[in-house]
């Protein structure tokens, strides 16, 4: 009993709505529980995928120099890059034959990190090797 009343109040605040040419948003078109279709005044609203890219990436440098011992170079290459043997020696040579060499290609705030983690470790074993970040082509 109750329900009916308070169906018939919302119907009529409704159907005064649409007379006068307002339409109340907040009134569901759904109000009552007979057998109408399901759809019936019901909108569909498909939303498109978000697009995203992937970030920019940053290559980790390591530049050549004449103090910076060749065995503390892979270390740092096995260390900070998880690099193996074989693949820190082939960097480290590209380092001392080439003035630079690529460590590894991060997004850019993964790439400062190691860039700078790997600058403060050299710094704290007394070697002056140099690591910086170049935008990845």
């Amino acid at each position: 009993m109750r329900m009916n009343k308070r169906q018939n109040c919302l119907n009529a605040i409704k159907s005064s709505f649409h007379q006068s040419g307002y339409v109340d948003w907040h009134i569901s078109p759904r109000l009552s529980n007979d057998s109408q279709d399901e759809s019936e005044g019901e909108i569909a609203v498909q939303t498109a995928p978000p697009e995203l890219k992937r970030p920019p990436m940053y290559a980790v440098v390591l530049m050549n120099d004449d103090y910076t011992p060749m065995d503390f170079v892979i270390e740092i290459l096995q260390q900070y890059f998880a690099l193996n043997l074989d693949q820190a020696t082939q960097v480290m040579l590209t380092v001392h034959y080439e003035g630079k060499g690529v460590a590894g290609v991060y997004p850019r705030d993964i790439a400062e990190t190691k860039a700078n983690q790997v600058n403060n470790y050299a710094r704290s074993q007394g070697h002056p090797l140099l690591c910086q970040i170049e935008p990845k082509d």
